[in-house]
Order: C-alpha cells, then sequence, then structure tokens
C-alpha cells in the first residue's frame, strides 16, 4: 500500500477488517466499546487485572505525532480548536457507550467539564481527560457484567416472557440512565432480550442460563484485562474520525493484523466486516470467496458465534473486538469454520449455522465471465452479451516479472468483447454489481475500450490541482449500444468506470444507487503504530465526486439493500459530496436524448412484472423494518410477528410462483429445501436474473429509439418537410 492512489484498493470500501487472502483490514473507528475494548484470551497473555489505567509515557508523543499528521497530511485543512474539541467529546462518549447504557447521567454531566478543552490537551499531550472517562467507562462495564452474572446466579425462571414490555433497539439519542434503579432496569430488559432470543430459537431457559452465564463471565474478564493502549487506540481514533470515517490510528498490535492482511497470505472466508453495536456485521463478501460461494452468508448478516472444525463448540462472540473475531476466523486453508449468524432484517432474528471451508482467493477465480443472452421481440432476434466483472485485479506480480501476458480486468475483458463480436452482439452490458473496486489503472483502461480518447477521473490533494487520468489510445474495443449495472456493493473503482461511462453518455448506467467511496488512503508510520489517513478525493471527468453520493444510475431499479447500513453515506462524518472543475472531454449526447422515453417503456414494462414486483416488496418490508424502533419481549408477540413474517414471506414467494406457472409451497422449509437442492446442482444451471433480462429489455429500447432518432434526424437533414 505504498502508493494506494495508485491502486484503488478494498481497504477504503468501509471501515472494517477483511477476512481474506486478497483484501485488507481496515478495523472500525465507530465500533461500539465492548468490541473495541474488551481484550480476548488471544491477546491478553501478558495482561494483568484492570485497575485505574494510565497512559504509557509513549502515548503523549504519539498522539502529538498524530496531531500533527492529521494537521499537515490529511485532505481536510481544519483548526484544532473548541468546535473540534466538542467533537472529539461527542465521539469518544459515543465509542465508549453509543447505546447509552453504561454511563449514567451523573457521569456524562461530570465530563461536560472537558468537552472544551480536549483541543489544548490534544497540543499538550496530555491524556489524563481522556483516561478519566475512560476509567468511569471500565467501572461501569465492570458493574454491568456483575449485575447480569448476580441476575443469572438467581436464574432466569422468574423471568415472565408473558408480560408485554418492550426495549428500545436504537438508543443513539436516549438519554443516560438517571438512577441505579432505571440502569438496573435498563439491563433487566437487555438481559431478557438475549434470554427470549435464545428461547424463540428452541433453547431451554436452564441451557440459555448457562451460555448467558459464560457469555457475560466471559466478557468481564475481559474487561478486566483491558490495558492502556486500549484506552489509548479509542482516544485517538475519537480524534482521528472528526475527520472522516476511513483516517485510524492503528496500535502495533492492530497494525500487526492490518500488515497481515496487505502482505495478502491470510487465509479465510473473504468476507468484509466491521463491529456494529455489540456484534460484528458483513459488510461485503469479496468475489470468488469461500463466503461467497458458499451462498450461506449475505452483507447485514450478525456473527454471534465462531467454531472451529464440524464438531468445535461455538465460541460466542458477541461484545468482542472486531480483530479477536478475525483471528478466530481466521486459519489455514482447508480447514473448517462454523458461523453462527442472524439476521438483523428478520422479525424474529433467528439464529442459523453456517460450515465454510477457508480457501484463498485465486484470480483466476475473479476474471471477468461473458455470456450471450438471446431475446426476440417484434419478430427480430437481438443478441445482448453480458461481461460480469467481480473485481477490478491486474496480476501485479506477472508484470513486475515482465511477462507480456499477464492477466487484468482489461485484457480479459477485451477478449471476451472479441468473442462476442464473433457471435453477433448487438448490445453489450457490463456487470458491475458487487464490484468493490481494485485497481485504479485498469478502471482506467477499461474505461479506454469504450471510449476513443480522452479524461477517465480526476484524483485531488489538499492544495493542488488535480491529477488527471486519461486515455490516449483512440482505438476501441465496442462501439455499440452499452449499459453498465451497478448496485449498492458497487465501489470505488467501480463508481469510476460507471462515472466515465455516465459522463461521456457513453452507455446507460442502470442498477442502483453505489457505495459512494472516492476518497483515497495512505499509510503513515508513526514513533508507536501507524495513521491511516485520508490524502485524496476521485472526481469524474465532470468534476462530480464519487464520495458519498456515489453514482445515481439513469434508470433505477429496485434497491435490495438497507442503504442505512450500508454505504459510505451511512458512516459518521464521512466526507461530503462536491464538485471540482470539469475536465475537457466529449458529451455523445446520445443517451440524453433517449433516456426519457427509455425509462417510460422500462417503468411500463416492469409494472406487472411478477420479478419486479417481488423485488419492489422486498425493498419495502425492507424498509419498514429499518424503521422499527422498539422489540417486544414478549414470548406471544414475538411468536405472532414471526408467523405474520413467515406467512407475509410465503404469500410473497407463492405469487411469483403461480406469476410463472409454478406450483405453489406449503411452508418456508419446502422452500429451504428446493433452495438447497438447486445449490447441489451444476453451477451451469443459474437461476434467472430479472435485472439481466431487464436490462438487455432497455438496451434493445435504446437500439430501437436510436435508429428512429436517427431515421428523422436523416430527413430533416434531407431538406424533406416533415407536417
Amino acid at each position: 500500500m505504498v502508493n494506494i492512489v495508485q491502486n484503488v484498493s478494498r481497504v477504503g470500501l468501509c471501515a472494517a477488517l477483511v477476512i481474506c487472502a486478497t483484501a485488507s483490514a481496515d478495523p472500525q473507528p465507530n465500533a461500539h466499546p465492548s468490541a473495541i475494548q474488551n481484550v480476548t484470551i488471544a491477546s491478553t497473555e501478558n495482561a494483568v487485572d484492570w485497575s485505574n489505567l494510565a497512559p504509557l509515557d509513549v502515548h503523549a508523543r504519539t498522539s502529538l505525532n498524530i496531531v500533527e499528521q492529521l494537521r499537515h497530511s490529511h485532505y481536510l485543512r481544519k483548526d484544532l480548536d473548541d468546535d473540534v474539541s466538542s467533537q472529539v467529546f461527542e465521539k469518544y462518549l459515543e465509542l465508549l457507550d453509543g447505546a447509552r447504557v453504561y454511563f449514567l447521567a451523573s457521569d456524562v454531566a461530570r465530563f461536560e467539564d472537558y468537552r472544551y478543552t480536549l483541543d489544548d490537551a490534544l497540543k499538550r499531550g496530555n491524556l489524563d481527560p481522556a483516561f478519566t472517562i475512560f476509567n468511569t467507562y471500565q467501572e461501569r462495564l465492570i458493574g454491568r457484567f456483575e449485575y447480569l452474572l448476580a441476575e443469572l446466579g438467581e436464574g432466569l425462571a422468574s423471568y415472565d416472557f408473558t408480560i408485554e414490555e418492550d426495549i428500545e433497539i436504537t438508543r443513539e439519542n436516549a438519554a443516560w440512565p438517571k438512577t441505579e434503579e432505571e440502569h438496573d432496569n435498563l439491563w433487566r430488559k437487555r438481559l431478557k432480550a438475549a434470554a427470549l432470543s435464545m428461547k424463540l430459537n428452541g433453547k431451554e431457559i436452564s441451557e440459555i442460563n448457562k451460555l448467558l452465564t459464560k457469555r457475560y463471565t466471559n466478557r468481564l474478564k475481559q474487561s478486566r484485562q483491558t490495558k492502556s493502549e486500549d484506552a489509548f487506540q479509542l482516544y485517538v481514533n475519537a480524534f482521528a474520525s472528526t475527520y472522516d470515517p476511513h483516517t485510524q490510528y492503528f496500535s502495533p498490535r492492530t497494525s500487526q493484523n492490518f500488515n497481515i492482511n496487505m502482505s495478502l497470505s491470510l487465509e479465510g472466508i473473504g468476507a468484509v466486516l466491521r463491529s456494529e453495536a455489540e456484534y460484528t456485521s458483513v459488510v461485503r463478501l469479496v468475489p470468488a470467496g469461500p463466503a461467497d460461494k458458499s451462498g450461506l452468508v449475505k452483507p447485514a448478516d450478525r456473527i454471534t458465534g465462531v467454531g472451529q472444525g464440524e464438531n468445535g463448540p461455538l465460541i460466542d462472540v458477541v461484545g468482542w473486538r472486531l480483530d479477536d473475531v478475525v483471528e478466530l476466523i481466521r486459519g489455514p486453508k482447508g480447514s473448517v469454520v462454523r458461523l453462527e449468524i442472524s439476521s438483523p432484517e428478520s422479525e424474529d432474528q433467528s439464529i442459523r449455522i453456517v460450515q465454510i471451508e477457508r480457501n484463498t482467493v485465486q484470480l483466476e477465480e475473479q476474471a471477468a465471465q461473458k455470456k450471450l443472452l438471446t431475446f426476440n421481440r417484434g419478430g427480430n432476434e437481438y443478441k445482448i452479451g453480458v461481461i460480469d466483472i467481480p473485481t477490478f485485479y491486474v496480476d501485479f506480480k506477472a508484470v513486475q516479472k515482465g511477462n507480456p501476458n499477464y492477466k487484468s480486468t482489461t485484457r480479459d475483458v477485451r477478449k471476451l468483447i472479441d468473442e462476442l463480436k464473433t457471435e453477433g452482439v448487438d448490445a453489450l452490458v457490463m456487470d458491475l454489481r458487487n464490484n468493490g473496486g481494485g485497481s485504479l489503472q485498469e478502471a482506467d483502461s477499461l474505461t479506454g475500450l469504450f471510449i476513443e480518447s480522452g479524461p477517465t477521473v480526476q484524483v485531488k490533494s489538499t492544495r493542488r490541482r488535480p491529477n488527471i487520468y486519461a486515455d490516449t489510445d483512440d482505438s476501441v474495443a465496442w462501439d455499440g449500444p452499452l449499459a453498465v449495472m451497478v448496485n449498492r456493493l458497487s465501489a470505488s473503482a467501480s463508481e469510476i468506470f460507471a462515472g466515465a461511462i455516465q459522463d461521456y453518455e457513453r452507455g446507460i448506467i442502470i442498477g442502483s444507487q453505489t457505495f459512494g467511496k472516492g476518497t483515497v488512503q495512505t499509510l503513515i508510520p508513526l514513533n508507536r503504530g501507524q495513521l491511516k489517513i485520508t490524502a485524496a478525493k476521485f472526481y469524474r471527468v465532470s468534476g462530480q465526486s464519487t464520495q458519498h453520493q456515489g453514482i445515481l444510475p439513469d434508470i433505477t431499479f429496485p434497491e435490495l439493500y438497507d442503504i442505512d447500513r450500508i454505504g459510505e453515506s451511512s458512516l459518521d462524518d464521512a466526507l461530503p459530496w462536491d464538485v471540482i472543475t470539469s475536465a475537457v472531454y466529449p458529451r455523445s449526447n446520445d443517451i440524453h436524448n433517449v433516456l426519457g422515453d427509455l425509462t417510460r417503456l422500462h417503468e411500463q414494462r416492469v409494472v406487472d412484472n411478477p420479478d419486479f414486483i417481488y423485488m419492489r416488496a422486498l425493498s419495502q418490508k425492507s424498509k419498514e423494518n429499518s424503521l422499527k424502533t422498539h422489540l417486544s419481549l414478549s414470548e406471544e408477540v414475538r411468536n405472532q410477528e414471526k408467523a405474520a413474517e413467515d406467512a407475509w414471506r410465503l404469500a410473497l414467494e407463492n405469487a411469483l410462483r403461480s406469476a410463472k406457472g409454478e406450483q405453489p409451497l406449503e411452508s418456508l422449509d419446502d422452500l429451504d429445501h428446493e433452495v438447497a437442492a438447486e445449490e447441489e446442482e451444476d453451477d451451469a444451471v443459474a437461476d434467472e436474473d430479472a435485472m439481466i433480462e431487464e436490462t438487455g429489455q432497455i438496451l434493445i429500447d435504446y437500439i430501437t429509439l436510436s435508429r428512429q432518432f436517427a431515421a428523422v434526424e436523416g430527413v430533416l437533414n434531407s431538406g424533406t418537410v416533415v407536417q
């Protein structure tokens, strides 16, 4: 990652750790404290029982170094003043107690004395305020686990799951408890919620009591082994994250994990993870990685337990720090890891166990692939070529060795286009859905396959003129009708390519709003650890940033991902979308002239399309579930909610099946069995992709409208008067 401006690495996709051989670690700066601070056995061999922590001598110098690096090297220029002090204060409390369940209101009132003095303390290397706040947090944290264990010691048999009460799910704006009684009642509900979730998943009360006792005993032990380094890292990251969510301090231990991932020697499951509340959540899957191939894991899933081998015990990882969860999931190639997973989108938050064999991701498995679709409309046959690009890859080792036949996205796509040409394709679809990025050079050169010459992307550092990447080769691989498919997981290099195609009006961008990752990070070594800092931003040739907003498609498909949980805009203090001076480039205006008609024809076609009706219903349901603020603690109510959810899903599935002439299902279990049977079939037997089918139809509309437009233009140019 020496010159990360030259390589749009997945490290910048989100604040996350990546469990795979071809991606990098990016610890979450906005994680819940118990996900950051609780050091597990794997990292506490030399730890001692917690007492009031104090900064190490080296911490003062490191903090001063971080202050200077941020002041001089970050993309943003901002003064360290009272406003920033207040932001650091809020960030620190959020990182420690984002759910507002540990501190008492009296604690926070006492901390207010620091709100406008942290800037002066940081300038002097004074960390006393940070450690005073942290030690109070530790005291409250340990006290809460002791309370839970005392409750469990009395037994859960006295807990009444028949009464109607609920618990607030999202407490970011809730008031801190004012009294010990209010505090205890909040944690009683939290314990009851955890127990009820297990009860609804088929566990007996006695087993639940045992499992939760083990969970909180481990977390109490971990909390008592917290070290000064943990407190220091959290505090300086509260400061660093006021700049943007991708700017982070890595302690020596975190740096080691980061460098292991960057060395490409890590073997695992191929998933980008981040901490979210007390959970480890899946952000996205690495294309062709073990988790992706399994089909059992999806973005936004929560990992609640990790087991080794086919029969090893499941270790409860709720509340663990992210890099410790990573160490459990990480393992040698060919070994098996079992994950206990829940979906936050489900009403009942049911648990499932998935088994994945660890492996490395081979470059060949991430290579672009093609397929040919044939459509018949109005007695005419249309051939649409589809090229799926999982990532923007290049075999750097082969390039360094001077191998003239090195693999890369651009080389492979050029070859696939030539093959599709021989098959007589009328139009081309570039499928970038779920493509998290990769090499900047490949995004640049791939754009060059579709434009004669011109700029492709601008990279701008602070106080410098933009560095403009450009295609200088006038030759093109494909000059016919083109569509680019994107979704919420299309990020970074994908957004650069899609943005250039849209700006040139070289093709139609179809799908949903992309991730919005438009910043560039670089690593700066410190006297202790290292600093990952945002040093530049990407801008389209039109001057628009790809940051935050991402790429807005010309024609929109239903959004199947929760944009409040996935994407740059879901991260706190993400740098904003903005605009710089446009580069000089030619626009065809081909898309602009027909876009209104294309949209109208698309909307007419999908209004009664059973697949799109299905997708719109799923999208709407996801939005409704995301608005839920409270969770019932009544077993009867929760069972009713689950029954209603299952009935809704079964009705939706059967409506789709009926529209396609298939037999209805009697239960969702039948659907699970059917899906499992399909997964065992040959990989060549793929499910029909309604979005690709509709994209093909849009391209046929484009071909037809373009011919009509050209005919009218020809008549007008001939001098004939059209009445």
